[in-house]
């Protein structure tokens, strides 16, 4: 069964575009970026920007998308569709890449790709064409055990710097 991905959450004003591989389970069955309950992107994005308005996992996904795109960082995928079983990267069969080169003309203020996880990266190459920095990001899916989450922040932390999104 051919699994079809999340649209991209961007805007006009997206500065930093994080691109995942494709989403998991949970976030397909909910159709929400970052949904397992165990993955740690929302949970960062709050340590880096903990006085702003402040939004919690509590907050419905709307509101945590908007506050998300209000800081200028934009979510997709690498993958605009698959086969899979599970969730696990490693189990990816026939992926369709996304039309990185379309979303740029959507984003003209973005200056920074993020790949969140290797898997991702790996796609690094077609990003590169774009002629922007782009960077691999340790990832914040649960598998990613062997980062603590203080060192996930850190290297994220220093991204978002990079954006100019501090």
């Amino acid at each position: 069964m051919r699994l079809q991905g999340l649209p991209p959450a961007v805007t006009g004003q997206t500065r930093m575009l994080v691109l995942g591989s494709f989403p998991g389970a949970t976030s397909l069955a909910r159709q929400q970026y970052y949904a397992h309950p165990q993955n740690a992107f929302w949970k960062i994005l709050q340590a880096i920007w903990p006085s702003s308005p402040y939004i919690t996992l509590a907050d419905s996904y709307e509101n945590r998308i908007n506050w998300m795109l209000d800081k200028g960082i934009g979510l997709w995928d690498v993958y605009a569709s698959c086969e899979r079983e599970g969730s696990l990267d490693s189990a990816i069969r026939e992926p369709q890449v996304n039309d990185l080169a379309e979303l740029q003309r959507r984003c003209p203020e973005l200056r920074l790709i993020a790949h969140n996880g290797g898997e991702s990266f790996r796609h690094a190459r077609h990003s590169r064409t774009l002629g922007l920095p782009v960077v691999r990001l340790p990832s914040t899916s649960p598998a990613n055990a062997s980062w603590s989450f203080e060192r996930k922040l850190a290297a994220w932390r220093e991204v978002v710097g990079l954006a100019g999104l501090l």
